[in-house]
């Protein structure tokens, strides 16, 4: 097929593309289809809704229950100080070597019995599945999916290995000395080389061969709602050795323990769930899970075997989302933007993208300026024509249906990210800023005119009274516009490069559908404003 014809066919299926006509959907490509959307759009949020008679229950159950299991788990959190004391004693809070000897034999079976205690105070009635693997067979636990605080009931259940923990949490009273106990890798916030030196102590002890307790680790990295399994972070599968998963299920008709980061606070949660009769938790060690040659070298692809592994188990499905999109759903609200709005699948969209945080999150800033007068967030059509400064035209519908994956009338924050990086960012390149400032200046002076500007713009969207005075304004310092003000501009705003090489595709076709007799020599290609220098414009078109 012509050049001609695949724009022609690609126009033809683009919704959108005829006046008032629906248009045909596109067939995707492997690439477009790998930016769906995910299968769950939110796995950040959770809202339990509590009837008026379940309410009346929970108040005159929470009547009794509520103090008794308070005073029970301050009395069993008392009772396991002084055997905390006794095995972290002497030892500093980083260690360097693991606690062993009549300590460990004496501190260990106490504490590990008071947190069943601790748990049952609290109503939880936990079932166990499975095998759990000793030091050798599998030194790390991996555990999801991770939903709340009460979780901890896994390190419980797996006979207390050593957690990855901040080192601010070690410093709270009470709780910091039974963290201690456990021997956990303490993570530093302050500490530029933090994430390198807990990796470097991860690989240490799990590669020990059984001198130091089992480490478990939360893979996900933060709280969701269990409807998925987001990404899981590298960090226990960089070692390399065996890993144990562990799955987690609250199969409760009322869920009182998801903690989300919209959703009830921890202290509503404990008096939820403390107001049950009882909450039911099962706690499944799978198959240990040991790694090729191949995942060995490469922890990513071992921790996506791992999760799908798991996800199969818990039949619910997988998502690229990360901790990194719950920071871009703070600053969406914080930008006055529905909280969602910030939810891209990071992990996936960098990676395919090759995009940083900062260029998403600055992304985020631009996305914000054109949606936030809208309702729900998102862009229409008038807000994506009034952000151009330009008017509704065919050019433009066709452009707005490239960024609207979905075709559902509207571009959230996803599909603006993924737009840029795919459709605007690698037709604003150099080349093509060169030879679209050599379209407009028409004279060859070297600055572009208003006159030189509304020129072109009126052909390239074919409207004829089209009034650009605002977006000239906004470009030029002046009477006119100097290349370099032009290449800044096309830089902060590569929108206007998918408009521009629209507009040269446009003319291509044109030139080549004509009769074979009639048609101009391939200089003829260039702008028919400026007829001057052909030559050079057929390079120019060329290299586009």
């Amino acid at each position: 097929m012509s050049r001609c014809g695949e724009a022609a066919a690609a126009a033809a299926t683009v919704p959108g593309a005829e006046v008032g006509g629906a248009g045909l959907r596109p067939p995707m490509v492997p690439r477009q289809a790998s930016f769906f959307p995910p299968p769950v759009p939110n796995p950040f949020v959770q809202q339990t809704r509590v009837g008026a008679a379940k309410r009346m229950q929970m108040f005159f159950l929470g009547i009794i229950l509520l103090p008794v299991r308070a005073i029970w788990v301050a009395v069993t959190l008392l009772l396991a100080w002084p055997f905390a004391v006794i095995l972290t004693a002497c030892f500093p809070e980083k260690l360097t070597h693991p606690v062993t000897g009549w300590r460990r034999k004496m501190a260990q079976p106490v504490l590990k019995f008071l947190g069943h205690v601790l748990f049952f105070s609290m109503g939880f009635i936990v079932s166990v599945k499975g095998k759990i693997a000793n030091p050798v067979e599998a030194p790390i636990f991996v555990v999801a999916p991770h939903s709340t605080f009460f979780d901890g009931i896994a390190c419980v259940v797996a006979g207390l290995p050593s957690m990855v923990s901040r080192n601010e949490n070690v410093q709270v009273p009470l709780i910091g000395r039974l963290l201690r106990a456990v021997q956990p890798v303490l993570v530093s916030r302050v500490d530029p080389d933090s994430r390198k030196n807990t990796i470097n102590e991860i690989i240490r002890r799990a590669t020990s061969g059984g001198e130091w307790p089992q480490i478990l680790v939360f893979p996900e990295g933060t709280c969701t709602n269990r409807s998925c399994l987001i990404t899981f972070k590298p960090g226990a599968f960089i070692p390399g050795v065996p890993v144990q998963p562990v799955l987690l299920r609250y199969p409760n008709k009322l869920d009182t323990v998801t903690w989300t980061w919209q959703g009830y606070t921890f202290i509503q949660l404990c008096i939820l769930t403390w107001c049950q009769p009882f909450t039911k938790v099962e706690v499944e060690f799978m198959p240990v899970q040991v790694p090729s040659d191949e995942e060995k070298s490469d922890p990513v692809l071992f921790a996506g075997r791992v999760r799908s592994l798991m996800a199969e188990a818990l039949g619910i499905p997988v998502t690229d989302h990360t901790y990194e999109d719950c920071r871009l759903m703070i600053s969406a609200g914080q930008l006055t933007l529905p909280m969602e709005a910030g939810l891209v699948e990071f992990t996936k969209i960098s990676r395919k993208l090759k995009l940083d945080w900062d260029g998403i999150r600055k992304h985020l800033d631009e996305y914000a300026a054109i949606a936030s007068s809208s309702k729900g967030g998102r862009i229409g059509i008038e807000e994506f024509a009034e952000y151009l400064k330009l008017p509704v035209s065919d050019v433009l519908r066709q452009l707005f249906a490239l960024f609207d994956r979905n075709h559902d009338g509207s571009i959230d924050f996803r599909e603006y990210v993924i737009g840029l990086a795919v459709l605007c960012n690698p037709a604003n390149t150099e080349d093509i800023i060169q030879v679209a400032f050599k379209l407009f200046d028409v004279d060859e002076d070297g600055y572009i005119s208003e006159q030189e500007f509304s020129t072109i713009l009126q052909a390239a969207l074919g409207v004829p009274e089209l009034d650009v005075s605002g977006l000239f304004k906004e470009i030029a310092h002046g009477d006119s516009v100097s290349f370099e003000e032009f290449r800044s501009f096309a830089l902060k705003h590569p929108e206007y490069a998918k408009i521009f090489t629209t507009y040269l595709d446009l003319q291509t076709c044109y030139v080549f559908s004509l009769p074979e007799k009639s048609q101009p020599p391939p200089s003829c290609a260039s702008n028919k404003v400026s007829p001057e220098n052909r030559d050079e414009s057929t390079s120019d078109k060329k290299d586009d």
